[in-house]
């Protein structure tokens, strides 16, 4: 019962991370080319104010789930073990993306204003968008295995009760 709470807990802590992700790469990130510069200071300001703390939480607590999980499960190396191992590089790969490149390039822009933009913010912008998309897709393809890892130990579960 402990482990069907924790990956629920984790299923969720996943979701919400991702939903962060794909939510500003669908609705923002693609389009951020055609914002000027204050336009684009004051949108990523204030993205920075809204997820900064909640990722915080949500990020490390994620890894922390999928950990436990894989953990409980290392002595029998099912599918499900793979699955939750792929699940984490996945996501280990979007929080070092994140705390390497995302988070330093956050720290700049925070210092911008329009009158002290520099010259080759565009270049800031477009790495940091290409970032973002890699681990926007390293995240929904971590909770896609995740599910994976669910899905079969359910199905393999069936298999052995008939």
């Amino acid at each position: 019962m402990r482990r069907k709470a924790l990956e629920l807990v984790t299923a969720l802590l996943l979701t919400l991370v991702a939903g962060v992700f794909w939510g500003t790469w669908f609705s923002l990130s693609r389009s951020m080319h055609v914002l000027s510069p204050d336009i684009f200071i004051t949108i990523g300001k204030q993205i920075m104010e809204n997820v900064a703390g909640t990722m915080r939480i949500l990020m490390p607590s994620s890894v922390i789930g999928l950990v436990v999980l894989l953990i409980g499960s290392w002595k029998t190396k099912t599918r499900y073990f793979y699955c939750i191992l792929t699940a984490l590089v996945f996501f280990l790969a979007a929080l070092l993306i994140t705390l390497a490149v995302e988070v330093p390039i956050d720290n700049q822009i925070r210092t911008w204003t329009a009158a002290t933009v520099p010259a080759d913010w565009e270049d800031i912008r477009d790495r940091r968008e290409q970032y973002h998309t890699l681990r926007t897709f390293l995240s929904l393809g971590c909770v896609a295995f995740f599910t994976l890892a669910i899905l079969n130990k359910r199905n393999r579960l069936k298999r052995t009760n008939k």
